[in-house]
């Protein structure tokens, strides 16, 4: 019941922040403002927030009585992955001295330690016996899934390693525009690079969680890939024109 009432509630409040931030960018990175609060740097607000997505998942795997079976482990290893990677290195290579509200950082804290719980959760206890057996990995949806996946992680990490060479070790904070692969194409490929990843996860694990994850992940990003176009196009009078949010040609 526990369980259910939390996925229920979660893609409510999905809903709502899909709508909110198509009116209210929120404040942190370069849409930072003041008037949200106590700050923290950047940084260490990242790896404060992203860290329960590391811990839960580990944990729920530790205790689960699937930790010996391939595909639970396979899971495991494409979602830490992900999130050592986001959690434990992507911070420290930032090249900024912007910094995030708390207040930013206790709700991404919030969404991480749910959003983990329903996904583990459901993957190391609540699915039933047959439902990650060792046959999943021959089936068309966990083929698909692990496509999708690689694919997302591999446009996340070249479009975010193009965002850091922009600014050189010692250059003054700044911004400029950004050039090659996708963002040929749109603003914010790093986004629609995470979009794809957990578009893979939920097609993988094939489970109302997954598919949760997918909507929040859209929810969030979508409206924020928009106002990240809206700046550039407001701060580079030389900005391409041709260039949309985070879907080539299309937003």
């Amino acid at each position: 019941m526990f369980y259910y009432g939390l996925l229920i509630f979660s893609a409510v409040v999905a809903s709502a922040i899909l709508i909110l931030l198509f009116f209210i960018s929120a404040p942190y990175g370069r849409h930072h403002r003041k008037g949200w609060g106590y700050t923290i740097s950047s940084k260490w607000g990242w790896v404060i927030m992203e860290f329960p997505a590391i811990v839960i998942f580990v944990v729920l795997f530790a205790i689960s009585d699937r930790k010996a079976e391939l595909v639970p482990i396979v899971l495991l290893v494409l979602w830490l992955a992900h999130y050592v990677q986001r959690d434990l290195i992507f911070p420290f290579f930032l090249r900024t001295n912007k910094r995030m509200p708390v207040l930013i950082m206790f709700f991404g804290l919030i969404f991480q330690t749910s959003n983990t719980y329903l996904q583990a959760r459901w993957i190391y206890h609540f699915a039933n016996s047959e439902a990650y057996s060792t046959s999943w990995l021959t089936d068309s949806r966990f083929i698909i899934g692990v496509i999708f996946f690689i694919i997302g992680y591999i446009i996340n990490r070249h479009s975010d390693l193009v965002l850091r060479e922009l600014r050189k070790p010692g250059e003054k904070p700044g911004y400029n525009i950004p050039f090659g692969g996708l963002f040929k194409f749109v603003s914010s490929p790093n986004y629609l690079g995470e979009i794809i990843i957990w578009i893979g996860w939920g097609i993988m694990v094939w489970n109302w969680a997954g598919l949760l994850f997918i909507f929040w992940t859209i929810a969030n990003l979508l409206p924020r890939a928009r106002s990240h176009h809206k700046w550039y196009l407001d701060e580079f009078p030389d900005y391409p024109k041709e260039r949309k949010a985070i879907i080539p040609f299309l937003f």
